[in-house]
């Protein structure tokens, strides 16, 4: 009996219990004899990373897609049956497996032969390179189960690779190194982290390998036998004693012993911890009661003991480590925790590898964590914890239900031609790319390439794609650019660059046009060969650019700088204040001073009103109006908080209003308040903006507090729009937090 299939892989509702042996029948069918680049079967391949996953318990959905990934790259036409046969979402994720692979291309190309002694800015480059190609990973992966498989299939190659005894492709262990085994280890994957990192370092360092291997003198079996035996003996004693603990025991591979030779500059002699096991408890009394056993059981070595309850690490890490001598003489390691400190250990801000991939840094203590990065991966950990402590299938499925949804990084990486990576915040253009690389190719930024195709600018990149900037030799950015609305740049950065650029320009432009004004006035008054320097500082600016700059805004007149010239050697008026250059006198024209305000009060004119100061109106606010006593009709605007509570008192004397036929000459009272970061130059900056809107500004108030300006400003508009058109070239202005009618 055939029954149909949905789309999702499952059959009325009912999950696909044979969903992977049908993977694995087609691949038998189409690929049995393919060979992947290493020489291994893609059938060969399959099958390994089923048993590797089956440790893991990933579900049936990422188990088929482990099978078919490698089919559907090296098997022409079968990736359009993929979907049809088993699923969207088996067919997700092999296309998101598939996409990984990039990633080996990108540290292929990363030199692996370093210098001796590399300097500290270049170890600090390759270091946040790598962690980059890292997060990029994970980002890049909107499914985690996307990464276990890829994980599993490094892992399988590599096993292939040592049991055959081939070499691998230049690259692969080094990146494994670099990236799959540090990945694994930040989802607390242990057994094939250590797998991982053995296997690539056999291959990356044989020669080293052995060396540590025929040190050790005993083979892992027998070092795991000999910890077994440690673990029973002490369950033994802490049973005796009524303590409930949790005994487990981790003997050091390979790659670890060599990290912390390395690391921490011991010579193997050194290593008492090439042994070890844990041991956890329920409170911090029983810490010190387990420690009394261990000592009793085995030999201290006293120097070796570290109390990090009572004097804690400063990344706060609590345990108890002590190394004593075993029956067979040798030293190994036991550190006794509670669960509280454990879950922190491995899942906190100072969680076990952070300073496992800081090297020597992070066995010092030093390393620098982004709490919120730290704080998604430790859940994802906690996840996948809880999916391995599932007893039932329900809970199981839920677990991975969260899993499968879980988002990493708030970033999206991007690559340059040159597999560099980039993190750049989620809707980022190639311009905010440009930028990112440097200010001035962001400037002459005209074009962008993104995976060797020309987009619009204004393309929202994506994760793992290449771009290249197209760029003219001298130019600067487009206005446009910084109109939220068109979508050029999403980096607060490079917007912050781009406003920098145009203050300049207009900084020089103003500078430029105060230096022709001067130049005039010295011909005038005949007296060209006076130094500009000295009567720059005689008129009390610092530079001659300044007194340009304040002669072109108007905040300094002429009639000083001909004083000056006129009086040589007499006093000289001293410059306004930045609030005084701003504030000039009301406009004639204005309502405030008893201009027609041109508003209809029921249909006729010819009525008294009054603007209200408390809302200020100007067209085509919407109005209302309020009859009082002996003043005529007050204009409100309708949103008004007074007007509403005068209306609330006496509804009788609300009378309807509306604008009248617009007057060109007549100008409107507004309040505008501005609050910035508070720096030099900031009310010139804004007066400019009101300035060039052809803005008059009556009053300025001003309070600066912690940092942080306030201003109000008394404008005169001719209509709101153009009130509004000013507010947001001034929430453009550098520093400025927000800017609006009050």
């Amino acid at each position: 009996m055939v029954t149909s299939t949905d789309l999702t892989g499952r059959v009325a509702g009912i999950p696909d219990a044979e969903l992977v042996e049908r993977a694995l029948a087609y691949v038998r069918e189409h690929g049995a004899e393919v060979a992947l680049p290493t020489g291994e079967t893609v059938l060969s391949h399959a099958q390994g990373m089923l048993r590797i996953l089956d440790g893991l318990r990933v579900d049936d959905a990422a188990r088929a897609a482990a099978c078919l990934f490698g089919l559907v790259a090296f098997v022409p036409g079968t990736e359009a049956e993929i979907a049809p046969r088993f699923g969207d979402e088996v067919a997700r994720l092999v296309d998101g497996v598939r996409q990984l692979l990039r990633i080996g291309a990108i540290a292929g190309s990363r030199p692996e032969a370093e210098p001796a002694a590399p300097s500290k800015n270049e170890a600090q480059a390759r270091h946040e390179q790598v962690e980059a190609l890292r997060k990029m990973l994970l980002a890049f992966a909107q499914d985690i189960r996307v990464v276990l498989v890829r994980l599993a299939s490094r892992l399988q190659t590599l096993r292939w690779l040592a049991e055959t005894k081939q070499a691998p492709q230049p690259g692969v262990a080094r990146e494994t190194l670099d990236i799959y085994a540090p990945l694994a280890n930040r989802l607390g994957i242990w057994q094939m982290k250590w797998e991982l990192e053995d296997l690539a370092f056999r291959f990356e360092q044989p020669d080293t390998y052995k060396r540590i291997a025929k040190l050790l003198d005993e083979k892992r079996i027998e070092r795991e036998g000999y910890i077994g035996g440690a673990i029973e003996r002490l369950q033994s004693e802490l049973a005796t004693a009524g303590i409930r603990a949790e005994v487990s025991g981790r003997p050091k591979h390979i790659y670890s012993i060599w990290k912390k030779m390395r690391g921490k500059e011991l010579d193997f002699a050194d290593l008492y911890d090439v042994r070890a096991f844990r041991v956890i408890v329920d409170d911090i009394k029983d810490c010190y009661t387990v420690l009394g056993i261990v000592h009793h059981i085995w030999q201290p070595i006293p120097r070796e003991f570290d109390d990090y309850i009572s004097r804690p690490k400063a990344n706060g890490y609590k345990s108890l480590h002590t190394v004593v001598i075993g029956d067979d003489g040798r030293a190994f390691e036991v550190q006794i925790r509670t669960h509280e400190m454990h879950h922190f250990a491995e899942y906190g801000v100072a969680a076990h590898w952070r300073y496992k991939e800081a090297g020597s840094r992070g066995y010092a203590g030093q390393f620098s964590a982004s709490e919120r990065y730290d704080e998604k991966i430790a859940w994802l950990r906690q996840l996948l914890a809880w999916k391995d402590d599932a007893d039932h299938s329900v809970a199981h499925d839920e677990s991975w239900e969260q899993i499968k949804h879980a988002a990493i990084d708030d970033h999206i990486y991007v690559l340059t031609p040159q597999a560099r990576v980039v993190a750049l915040p989620q809707g980022a253009t190639a311009v905010d790319f440009a930028y990112y690389l440097h200010s001035d190719l962001g400037h002459r930024c005209r074009g962008a390439r993104v995976d060797g195709t020309m987009v619009p600018l204004n393309t929202p990149l994506k994760n793992g794609q290449t771009v290249e900037i197209i760029a003219v030799k001298q130019g600067g950015p487009s206005r446009d650019w910084l109109n939220a609305d068109l979508g050029y740049l999403a980096s607060s950065r490079a917007r912050a660059k781009v406003r920098a650029w145009f203050n300049a320009l207009d900084s020089q432009e103003t500078i430029a046009q105060g230096r022709v004004l001067i130049d005039k006035t010295l011909q005038r008054e005949g007296k060209t060969a006076v130094k500009l320097e000295d009567l720059a500082t005689r008129l009390g600016f610092k530079t001659p650019e300044d007194l340009f700059a304040a002669v072109a805004k108007d905040e300094f007149s002429l009639r000083h700088v001909e004083h000056a010239l006129r009086h040589p050697e007499g006093e000289v008026q001293a410059p306004l204040s930045e609030e005084d250059a701003v504030t000039k006198k009301s406009r004639a024209t204005s309502v405030a001073r008893g201009a027609k305000s041109g508003v209809l009060v029921v249909g006729v004119d010819s009525l008294m009103t009054q603007m209200s100061r408390c809302c200020k109106p100007a067209p085509p606010d919407d109005i209302v109006g309020f009859v009082t006593r002996g003043r005529g009709v007050s204009i409100h605007r309708r949103s008004c908080h007074t007007f509403q509570q005068l209306a609330g008192r006496a509804p009788e004397r609300v009378i309807q209003t509306e604008w009248g036929q617009k007057s060109h000459a007549a100008v409107y009272p507004v309040d505008i308040h501005v609050e910035a970061i508070d720096r030099q130059g900031l009310l010139r900056d804004i007066s400019e903006v009101l300035s060039r809107e052809k803005i008059n500004v009556t009053g300025v108030k001003t309070l600066s507090s912690k940092g942080v300006a306030r201003m109000q400003f008394t404008a005169e508009v001719s209509e709101a729009t153009q009130l509004q058109r000013a507010l947001q070239l001034i929430e453009d202005v550098q520093g400025v937090l927000q800017a609006k009618r009050k």
